[in-house]
């Protein structure tokens, strides 16, 4: 069941995450085209760096889900309130941890111009999408459960009760 969601997690996450993204892209605030951005890190160019970009991010979404789930895991959370509380503490962690990687290591170096510059505003861009990755993903652990047999299917036994 771990794997399910991990997947399920990380896949709401980095849609949460994206979707702020580009909003905040697209409002003007901040170049934070995120998908893009990593696309053309593999591609090398703009023009077609959006899918590979979208698969690169979602494929990662799902990679840190796995740490996010086992410390929810370790933590023995068991209500949604208390998952998505400590998933949007973690990704505020991550969001500042991944911008300091990205104005101190990629930034100069990536292959596309106009990610060469990564301000004040790129940085808080990046939190705030983390923000939002990591509320995806406590929410999606706090609905499913962590992983632990017992936990999820008392969840399972919870949701049938409920509608049923």
């Amino acid at each position: 069941m771990f794997p399910l969601i991990v997947i399920a997690a990380g896949l709401v996450g980095t849609a949460l995450m994206t979707g702020v993204m580009w909003f905040i892209h697209r409002s003007g605030w901040a170049n934070a085209d995120m998908s893009r951005a990593l696309g053309s890190l593999v591609t090398r160019r703009y023009e077609n760096s959006l899918l590979p970009g979208i698969a690169i991010h979602f494929a990662g979404g799902c990679v840190f889900a796995i740490g996010y789930l086992l410390i929810f895991r370790s933590l023995d959370l068991h209500s949604v309130r208390a998952s998505v509380a400590v998933g949007t503490a973690l990704g505020a962690f991550h969001g500042a941890a991944m911008s300091f990687i990205l104005m101190a290591l990629v930034a100069e170096t990536h292959p596309v111009e106009r990610f060469r510059t990564a301000g004040v505003e790129v940085a808080a861009a990046h939190v705030v999408g983390h923000l939002a990755y990591g509320m995806g993903v406590g929410l999606i652990a706090g609905l499913l459960g962590t992983g632990k047999a017992e936990t999820t299917t008392a969840l399972i036994a919870q949701f049938i009760r409920a509608v049923g």
